[in-house]
């Protein structure tokens, strides 16, 4: 196996795990290199796989630089939760073999493409290849949030799904969530946590000047356009947290399920609902005063 590192050096503990570790994994598989400042085009490295060595932000970053290829990540977590880098830092000697050989599932985890447009015919945006001429694309795996910015007002967005359009609403923003990150900003927010193999899309308002205006899914294959109305001069579109982009009056933003896939390898000591009973506490009893 060819096997990419990218080592999140900025955690404390990486940096001795990985010059721990290097060693011990050079003598199984080998290294075709070490990222270890988010510099690498992960599209063009020839790899088999690719071993995350930070949290769940460091995994985000990894998705979007991928580009939609399919090469499997195990993600271990040196971060706090720790959803999608399921690995603790002591499981890895145990698994590691396993993943070397190809004996660990892999899940397919659902990523959106959002893209960018001035001013113009909302029509063309149906085409299959409309987002060729787009001002901005990218990939998420988490979610694509339209925030509000400073001097913090109000903005008006309206939201179209497929042909339906017009549904215009005020508020602090708009957050579309896959369900990799569903138990993200999207849960704070107030919306579902989906299950991971749900193919389903969270659109979720960000504090709506109405109280009827209620998270919702959608299908997966829907298209979500999203056309700004009144903005901010802050006002910006941020893709899983990590990637900023200026949005100004007449911006559509184009949603829409990406045809590529990340391939994230599960941790088999891992069930979903235990998973999110243990991150999220659920069913804690009270802390009674003694």
């Amino acid at each position: 196996m060819k096997l990419l590192i990218v080592a999140n050096i900025s955690k404390p503990k990486v940096r001795p795990a990985l010059d721990e570790l290097l060693p011990w994994i050079k003598q199984r598989v080998e290294v075709v290199g070490v990222d270890e400042d988010k510099s690498l085009p992960l599209a063009d490295v020839d790899a088999d796989a690719i071993l995350v060595l930070g949290g769940d932000g460091t995994l985000l970053s990894v998705a979007r630089r991928l580009g939609g290829r399919q090469t499997p990540v195990m993600g271990v977590n040196y971060g706090r939760l720790g959803f999608l880098a399921s690995f603790t830092p002591a499981e890895l000697p145990t698994y590691f073999d396993l993943f070397v050989a190809g004996k660990l599932p892999t899940s397919p985890r659902l990523m959106l493409e959002v893209c960018t447009f001035g001013p113009g015919n909302d029509d063309l945006l149906t085409a299959s290849g409309a987002c060729k001429a787009a001002k901005d694309r990218t990939i998420a795996l988490n979610d694509i949030v339209m925030t509000a910015g400073a001097p913090f007002r109000m903005i008006d967005l309206e939201l179209g799904i497929d042909a339906h359009k017009g549904v215009r609403y005020s508020g602090d923003g708009m957050i579309v969530a896959t369900p990799s990150g569903s138990t993200a900003y999207n849960i704070a927010a107030g919306g579902p946590i989906l299950w991971p193999t749900v193919d389903g899309i969270c659109i979720t308002p960000l504090c709506p000047h109405s109280l009827s205006f209620r998270p919702i899914v959608i299908g997966v294959n829907s298209s979500i356009l999203i056309t700004m109305k009144r903005v901010n001069p802050g006002s910006a579109l941020v893709c899983d947290g990590q990637t900023t982009t200026n949005i100004v009056i007449g911006d559509r933003i184009l949603i829409r399920r990406s045809d590529k896939a990340l391939q994230l390898v599960e941790n088999p000591n891992l069930r979903q609902l235990d998973q999110l009973a243990e991150k999220l506490n659920w069913g804690k009893n009270p802390r009674y005063n003694r």
